[in-house]
């Protein structure tokens, strides 16, 4: 593969890195909202014994579950492009072949 190539590629995952690594701070901002909010809704659920309180409950529990597996899989796709961006340079450091 050329040099130009690989800088071209490298620089790519790098924008990528950046912007997954962003989006996994507000991810995890957000989590923990969600997980308080989800504390709070099921210590009224418990204390109303309410079938609203519950509903309300289970659906901040829905939430902060998808949060979390959004996180999950961010953090995953910033694995990938690690290894993918240290491929790149151990390239871009021992040239082809």
């Amino acid at each position: 593969m050329r040099r130009s190539t690989i800088e071209r590629r490298l620089s790519d995952v790098h924008q990528q890195l950046v912007r997954a690594r962003t989006d996994l701070a507000v991810i995890e901002e957000q989590l923990v909202v969600a997980n308080d909010i989800a504390d709070d809704t099921r210590l009224r659920a418990l204390v109303a014994e309410s079938t609203a309180a519950s509903r309300e409950h289970d659906e901040a529990g829905r939430h902060a579950t998808v949060l979390a597996q959004t996180r999950d899989a961010l953090v995953s796709r910033i694995d990938d492009l690690q290894h993918r961006q240290d491929e790149l340079l151990g390239r871009l450091v021992v040239g082809p072949g």
